[in-house]
């Protein structure tokens, strides 16, 4: 049985570039939601002067988010977001607390 796989990343947009980070996001968001195995993904923003965006996305095994990284627009992504923000992501397994 395939777990699912969550993916969080850290964007912290580089001075006068929050405004081209966002655009990038929505685009990157509706290419993203509708992939096969997507389950979840969505973008939120940091309360407060830092105004970070963190990414939540869910899929429904490796494979999925594999997939995910190999997309066109994941790749366009790639490129230009180093100029945009500086960017941190995890990829995570469940982890079951009843087994701990």
């Amino acid at each position: 049985m395939s777990n699912p796989v969550k993916i969080v990343a850290v964007l912290a947009p580089r001075p006068g570039k929050t405004e081209e980070l966002q655009v990038l996001l929505e685009g990157l968001a509706a290419a993203s939601r509708t992939e096969p195995g997507n389950l979840r993904w969505d973008v939120w923003q940091e309360q407060g002067a830092d105004k970070r965006f963190v990414l939540d996305e869910l899929y429904t095994d490796n494979a999925a988010a594999i997939a995910h990284r190999e997309t066109p627009h994941f790749q366009d992504y790639l490129k230009r977001v180093g100029g945009l923000a500086e960017r941190s992501a995890l990829t995570l397994d469940p982890f079951n607390l009843g087994q701990v």
